[in-house]
């Protein structure tokens, strides 16, 4: 019972590490600037989170069930799968008339929404691991705390960007932060009996695509809109980086 309780505690540990992210909307210098930079940044971080992290993943977990082809081809068919969600949830997030920047606000939301499915299998993951090996489970927590403050920046700058409301920033990053305990309490009541390398290896795959479609096609872009486009490439090498050294935490 103790190492499920420790197992909880890691679990809320790594999903509010989200909020330090959104701790970057106090800053008093350049709104733009720091926009440009964390949209940046955060493409950099979502994309080395696919490439690097979910899509080998999702292909070990898939391989021991499936011969080496059929693995491949189900890894891109989910990717698709990922992708065509998020670009279906692109068009049916409404545009909000009342913010100074409408396309941010929605880039926001979107951002929010995508970490919120990204985030509860990672609760998962972070509780089934220290649930039974206490070791992995702190090192797990350590790095996916380190790459979810990005993720949380991803979030409130947008947010806080386009309404000039804290509260509101600070608030929608807490939501997708909770979906990470939220991932520990269904695989505690729920989900543990019936989880299945399949299942985790699509569902890592699905959420690699929405990932990979919202850093590429639209963080990135966003980016780019704004003056000094070479800084806009920087930070996103530096995103990678981060996460390359966030995982290597983990080995």
């Amino acid at each position: 019972m103790e190492n499920i309780i420790i197992a909880f505690i890691l679990t809320f540990i790594a999903g509010l590490s989200t909020l330090i992210g959104a701790l970057f909307i106090f800053y008093k210098g350049n709104i733009n600037k720091l926009t440009q930079y964390s949209l940046a940044f955060a493409s950099g971080v979502m994309f080395c989170i696919s490439i690097i992290d979910l899509i080998p993943e999702a292909l070990n977990l898939l391989v021991k069930n499936n011969t080496k082809q059929t693995t491949f081809l189900l890894v891109i068919l989910f990717i698709g799968i990922g992708i065509t969600i998020s670009y279906i949830i692109d068009k049916l997030v409404p545009e909000n008339n009342n913010v100074n920047n409408k396309k941010l606000y929605k880039l926001g939301i979107f951002a929010m929404l995508a970490i919120i499915v990204h985030n509860i299998p990672e609760g998962i993951a972070t509780f089934l691991s220290s649930s039974t090996n206490m070791a992995l489970g702190i090192s797990l927590t350590i790095a996916i705390a380190l790459h979810n403050i990005p993720e949380g920046l991803s979030i409130a700058v947008p947010v806080y960007s386009a309404t000039g409301s804290k509260k509101r920033a600070f608030g929608y990053t807490l939501i997708s932060a909770l979906a990470e305990p939220l991932g520990a309490i269904l695989a505690f009541l729920l989900l543990k009996p019936i989880i299945t390398d399949n299942i985790m290896g699509a569902t890592l795959a699905i959420i690699a695509g929405i990932m990979t479609h919202i850093a590429l096609l639209q963080l990135l872009p966003a980016s780019l809109k704004y003056k000094e486009k070479k800084k806009t490439f920087v930070f996103f090498i530096i995103g990678i980086l981060f996460i390359l050294f966030s995982l290597h935490l983990m080995k």
